[in-house]
């Protein structure tokens, strides 16, 4: 760490959002622990990059044990599914909400104290499939997941309010992502055709929102849901 820069941990951060998440915090000033579950290849955003399973309570414990310090945490590891419901067998039902939501919980339990002790912030990423109910493109695990995600913000807002940490999450809708990607052109092209503003959402978009939640300009924002939808969600 660099004197006088504060420290952010990033979780899925190989990811399309996660790395416009890390160019995005970088940009703002932090220093970056970045994680995911594999290291991504080619050229990444400069950051100090390390493996961890989100769903490995050992290992997110011990992780967020060794950090000096820590001002933000910015939790986006996570898995869409598929459906109908009844083409879901129940371990993929019990691992999408593992890599989804117990690794949210998992992640805010591990930073609660080193966010306590430097009065940080929480960003969680949610997703549209979370309010509107979601589709069979990315599964009902998925969106339960999400929605569960939604309210674990609200929940602690609520309860570390009171030591100064602030808990917000992003619900992005369609983003020009790997995620979006595997659903194929045609499908792709009517998602974005059902966005008011008629396309999908880039990367660096979510990013702007999470870095906004990262900084003094959101210090009396805490249990928001930044809807990053283009319309496609009016909530």
């Amino acid at each position: 760490m660099r004197p006088g820069r504060p420290l952010a941990w990033i979780t899925g951060a190989g990811g399309g959002i996660g790395r416009a998440v890390v160019r995005a915090l970088a940009g703002a000033g932090y220093d970056l622990e970045a994680t995911d579950i594999e290291l991504p290849r080619g050229e990444v955003p400069a950051a100090r990059w390390s493996r961890l399973d989100v769903t490995d309570e050992e290992a997110v414990t011990e992780f967020a044990r060794r950090l000096p310090s820590c001002a933000a945490v910015v939790h986006l590891a996570g898995r869409a599914g598929r459906g109908p419901l009844i083409e879901v067998a129940a371990d993929e039902w019990r691992e999408l909400l593992e890599i989804n939501l117990t690794s949210a919980f998992l992640v805010a339990r591990a930073a609660a104290p080193l966010l306590a002790a430097s009065r940080g912030c929480l960003v969680l990423c949610a997703s549209s499939n979370g309010v509107n109910g979601g589709s069979a493109l990315s599964g009902p695990a998925y969106a339960v997941a999400k929605a569960g995600v939604i309210n674990l913000t609200r929940y602690l807002a609520k309860e570390w309010a009171t030591v100064g940490v602030r808990v917000n999450c992003v619900a992005p809708g369609p983003i020009e992502t790997p995620m979006l990607e595997r659903l194929g052109d045609s499908v792709r092209r009517r998602l974005a055709e059902a966005v008011p503003l008629g396309r999908a959402g880039s990367a660096e978009e979510v990013a702007a929102s999470v870095r906004f939640l990262c900084s003094a300009d959101a210090s009396f924002l805490t249990g928001t849901v930044h809807n990053i939808s283009g319309g496609l969600v009016l909530d």
